[in-house]
């Protein structure tokens, strides 16, 4: 435990503030009903027993009226009516003082009620000790008033015994007075201590650290469990600054010169006495009670948080280099492939197409299967290499200004021999004039031509497959819909990605799932989006939105010229 100053300690939420230091109503104002009944009686016991003057008896009258009124607290306490009634008691004392001479008259003890009415009706709401504070200073006044009547009026002999009732009468209010507020105070100060004794053991049992710094780092107070890396001692004499390792102290400075700013700042950093361990730190600024600025912090254990990160960065740095190590296999097998496949299927049409001489039909359908075969696994190749070239971020759009219609009716035709084969009606919707966009015509070729080559491969025979191209403000609308088996809706999270195939095994076998991973990827890489949407047994439909329209701002229209002249309607 550390101890810090006493003008440091917490204070207590509202919710735990003390109670009032003021004395219960009902209590003040049975005090203010006995002065009141104990003015009045002496007052008349001194008019039946010594024939007083006019004056002190109304001297004496005037002093019981704001014990009377004291009797109201019983029905409402407030601020107002406390002051209300301090005012009343310093008119009221001012009133006797000057009808009867003050300290030179026949009573000088009713000067002191001011003093005893303050310390009954002090309240916390005021200000500590406020009223008591008013009823001293208030005492010039009835000592003004009795000198300024008696300077006027002459001073004169009076009895002795009313003097010293009068004055046993103020002591026995002021004790009264006293009595009234000492327990509540003793109540509320051994409450306080209480309190701050719980908040202490509560600050001094938290897991972390916590610290009261100046602005140049150095401790003032400290609570908690510090961190086992961490002598809180040093902060003490040294600062924080030389606690930590040295290539991590202008980060800590940054980190305390913010939070002066007024900023949140966090900081992880090497003990200087504990280089393999970790200290994170919360640092904040501490305004309290008009003092200079300082700063709060809290300090945990940063140890196993830093090595569970460092875990996960090398995790990361190892799986980035796998993948890109994948990524360029991948690239290389199949760009060296692609040679001697190209070689294969040549040399299978060379066979199929009898060039030098005639073969047996048998061979002749081998050629036919090699050839098919070899041109499958070739656009595999073709598509297995550009996506590795897009994952490897090697893929370079060649962006032209070109007819849209252009590279999409080359892959109509490329793919209208298959759907002819198969029996699908593949029917193309272009606009009928040009539809001018920048982009890459083989990346718009290759995404129609995926995009129909699965439509057609999916759809049986006597179905449908349509394309549509068109423009719609700056994006360029490429859809493929067809009236196929669909694609289930829990596959249809799944398709995009590569290598992801939806449907039983035969529909598996008939593709490799990278058609439309393809297509996503070089749709984003235009910065354009791929959706799809089908209903199992019925059909699906594949969008693409690229902006790659050209937005043309029309030029204002320019005035005439003075001499123009302007065209007349023409009859008919």
């Amino acid at each position: 435990m550390y101890v810090q100053p006493p003008h440091l300690r917490p204070t207590l939420p509202a919710t735990d503030a003390p109670r009032s230091s003021t004395a219960a109503p009902s209590l003040l104002a049975l005090w203010h009903a006995c002065w009141a009944v104990a003015a009045t009686v002496t007052a008349f016991a001194a008019q039946t027993f010594g024939d007083l003057g006019g004056d002190v008896l109304a001297a004496l009258l005037i002093m019981a009226l704001p014990g009377i009124g004291g009797v109201a607290l019983m029905a409402r306490d407030s601020v107002g009516l406390r002051f209300t009634l301090m005012a009343s008691w310093l008119l009221a004392s001012v009133a006797a003082a000057g009808l009867t001479g003050g300290a030179t008259g026949a009573v000088p003890g009713l000067l002191i009620m001011p003093l005893a009415a303050g310390i009954a009706l002090d309240h916390p709401r005021l200000g500590d000790g406020r009223l008591t504070q008013v009823g001293i200073a208030a005492l010039v006044l009835p000592l003004i008033s009795g000198l300024i009547s008696s300077m006027l009026n002459g001073a004169e002999a009076q009895p002795p015994v009313l003097a010293a009732v009068s004055g046993l009468l103020a002591l026995a209010a002021t004790a009264a007075a006293i009595r009234l507020t000492w327990g509540e105070r003793q109540r509320r100060l051994a409450s306080a201590e209480a309190d701050s004794r719980r908040v202490d053991a509560v600050l001094n049992a938290q897991p972390g650290l916590t610290l009261l710094l100046d602005p140049t780092g150095r401790a003032v107070a400290a609570w908690g469990s510090p961190p086992p890396s961490l002598a809180v001692g040093p902060l003490f004499d040294q600062g924080l600054i030389a606690a930590v390792h040295a290539p991590d102290r202008p980060a800590v400075g940054a980190a305390l010169q913010r939070a002066a700013a007024g900023q949140t700042a966090e900081i992880l950093f090497s003990p200087r006495v504990a280089l393999d361990r970790r200290v994170v730190m919360i640092l904040r600024r501490f305004d309290h009670l008009g003092d200079r600025p300082r700063l709060i912090a809290q300090a945990f254990d940063g140890t196993a948080q830093f090595a569970r990160e460092l875990g996960l960065e090398t995790a990361r740095v190892e799986a980035e280099a796998q993948s890109a190590g994948k990524t360029r296999f991948l690239a290389n097998m199949s760009h060296e492939l692609r040679t001697p496949l190209n070689a294969v299927i040549g040399f299978a049409d060379i066979m199929r197409e009898r060039l030098f001489g005639p073969i047996p039909d048998r061979y002749a359908g081998y050629a036919d299967a090699i050839h098919q075969a070899g041109g499958h696994l070739l656009d595999l190749i073709n598509d297995v290499l550009d996506l590795s070239k897009i994952e490897a971020e090697r893929y370079e759009l060649a962006i032209e200004t070109v007819d849209a219609r252009d590279p999409v009716s080359a892959a109509v035709a490329l793919i209208r021999v298959q759907a002819d084969d198969k029996g699908v009606d593949l029917a193309p919707v272009l606009p009928s004039s040009p539809l001018t966009v920048q982009a890459d015509p083989r990346a718009l070729k290759q995404m129609a031509l995926n995009l129909l080559s699965n439509a057609v491969k999916f759809t049986p025979p006597g179905g449908s497959v349509t394309l549509t191209l068109d423009g719609v403000g700056p994006y360029l609308e490429l859809v493929v819909s067809d009236t196929g088996i669909g694609i289930a809706p829990e596959d249809l999270q799944r398709i995009g990605r590569p290598f992801e195939q939806a449907g039983d095994a035969d529909q598996k076998a008939q593709g490799t799932g990278l058609g439309l991973s393809l297509v996503r990827s070089l749709t984003e890489l235009h910065g354009g989006r791929m959706s799809i949407d089908s209903t199992l047994g019925e059909g699906a439909a594949v969008m693409v939105r690229l902006p790659v329209i050209p937005v043309v701002t029309p030029e204002a229209p320019s005035e005439a010229p003075a001499d123009a002249v302007e065209p007349q309607p023409v009859e008919a």
